[in-house]
């Protein structure tokens, strides 16, 4: 059964390149960070901030409409206003936001982080959808009892990893080039995505995700997320992109 792993945040301020550190890992579950593409389809960077598909209060009691406000109305926003900034004038601003991501990912802070922190919060909005959450069904139910026993042990570590993890981050589940399912965390902006790993699902466990509603109490996100929110069919469709 696969464990969720979290990168050493103080390998960053060792200087060690963020690359290698993903890479580094991914590897404690066999997974080698090289030669798969990510799920989601390529993003052209001015389509790169797309209205959420429910209401503001749609994803309540779990995410509030206020929550949604500061989240997706500022914290977002300024990361799309960051990214268009930075690349006008120059050669990436024709490239697609994934492209950009990969590309900025072992070349320092200031471009990677409002780019990655872009593409993963387009990937959490529609890693939930209202009403959402519990047991999943479809192809990804088999793979996660196949690759985690059954879904109470998958939850059971999905959650761990997001309450383990130090500091503001992501936990995302993924696909590696070996085809199996593992749960990996992320910190600050990074993604395996950025590194050439398929994504299906991503939590964000940053303080602004969940803070106004629950406070400190981050297993209580964590867990509501699962049980009432997240988006099984999205997971369905990453799993079987190509």
């Amino acid at each position: 059964m696969n464990s969720g792993h979290t990168i050493d945040k103080r390998a960053l301020s060792a200087g060690i390149d963020r690359r290698a550190l993903c890479a580094g890992s991914l590897a404690l579950i066999g997974v080698t960070a090289v030669k798969t593409s990510a799920a989601a389809d390529e993003t052209k960077l001015e389509a790169s901030f797309p209205a959420l598909p429910y209401a503001d209060d749609a994803l309540a009691p779990v995410i509030s409409s206020e929550t949604i406000a500061y989240h997706y109305g500022k914290h977002h926003k300024g990361y799309y206003d960051a990214v268009l900034k930075a690349v006008a004038g120059t050669e990436l601003s024709g490239l697609t936001l994934e492209q950009i991501v990969r590309k900025s990912a072992g070349d320092g802070a200031a471009l990677f982080n409002p780019a990655g922190q872009l593409w993963n919060h387009n990937f959490y909005w529609v890693s939930m959808r209202p009403k959402g959450g519990g047991k999943p069904s479809g192809a990804i139910a088999a793979r996660i009892d196949e690759d985690f026993g059954n879904y109470d042990e998958f939850k059971k570590q999905f959650a761990a990893a997001a309450v383990k993890h130090f500091g503001s981050g992501w936990v995302w589940l993924i696909q590696d080039p070996n085809n199996k399912l593992a749960i990996v965390a992320t910190a600050n902006a990074d993604s395996p995505m950025a590194h050439g790993v398929r994504c299906l699902l991503t939590c964000d466990v940053w303080e602004h995700a969940y803070y106004i509603d629950h406070r400190n109490r981050r297993a209580d996100y964590a867990n509501a997320w699962l049980d009432q929110l997240v988006n099984w069919d999205f997971a369905n469709h990453n799993l079987g992109a190509g």
